[in-house]
């Protein structure tokens, strides 16, 4: 009989998304193999990464690079106030492979076509940077990427949790990583437009994860309500938040893995 393929699904969460490298760790650490990978947003540049062949030490050292203005650029486009074509550069210069048909590990990124509101998800072939940088492009913040005749933005937007994304492509089994289901800061009641915008969106994007829960096998959740999604230099925090939420469940995972 052959063995079951367990697929990672890796949420959005912009900067909470280093927690993702913590959840990596460990899974390495007690040899649990991930035969299929999908991400959105934050979770396409991870997983993407790790499917083209790095370790999450590595992608830990990406990451302790990484600046908003390094990954933004002017947007040359009404379409959105940045471009994160800075991403593209970044993913075309620092993964060991960029084509999907060269991964080590089958991959999706998860990106929502603007036009009709569809879940796409970009496997299989092609250039990786555009792919990831489509899930990536928050709407109204980068501007939309255009591949194949279809405009894309943030997979967030329908999917912020990939599972069922990584389901259709073949995983038996699916551990998924939610960073943002813990919750957000609490400012307390907003007293500016942007603050009540941010918080808003923050907790429509909590439940509409939440109910994505149930196309996963596991779901874990970083204890990571204390750090605002903006925080890239949280890193390490974020990544220790990662390895003790996948620490707490690594037992069931096992269980699972070889049952």
């Amino acid at each position: 009989m052959a063995s079951r393929k367990i697929g990672l699904a890796l949420g959005g969460g912009a900067a909470r998304g280093f927690a993702h490298i913590g959840v990596l760790k460990v899974l390495a650490e007690n040899n649990i193999p991930i035969d299929l990978i999908a991400g959105t947003s934050v979770g396409s540049v991870v997983g993407g990464a790790l499917a083209a062949g790095m370790t999450p030490d590595q992608i830990a050292d990406l990451g302790r690079g990484v600046a908003w203005w390094k990954l933004s650029r002017p947007p040359f486009s009404p379409r959105g106030i940045l471009s994160n074509s800075g991403l593209g550069e970044l993913i075309s210069r620092q993964f060991p492979v960029t084509r999907f048909e060269d991964l080590k590990i089958p991959f999706g990124a998860v990106a929502c076509d603007i036009e009709t509101g569809e879940e796409v998800v970009l496997k299989t072939q092609g250039d990786l940077a555009p792919a990831i940088r489509a899930s990536c492009a928050i709407p109204g913040v980068f501007t939309p990427v255009d591949i194949d005749g279809r405009t894309l933005v943030d997979g967030g937007v329908v999917a912020p949790i990939p599972s069922r994304a990584v389901r259709e492509m073949g995983a038996d089994l699916v551990i998924a990583v939610d960073v943002i289901a813990c919750g957000s800061v609490n400012w307390g009641k907003p007293t500016t437009l942007l603050g009540v915008i941010f918080q808003s969106v923050m907790m429509m994007l909590r439940a509409a994860s939440m109910n994505q829960h149930y196309d996963a096998d596991i779901v874990i959740i970083p204890q990571i309500s204390h750090i605002r999604p903006d925080e890239l230099g949280r890193m390490d925090d974020l990544v220790k938040a990662g390895e003790e939420a996948a620490r707490e469940r690594i037992d069931e995972i096992k269980a699972l893995v070889n049952k």
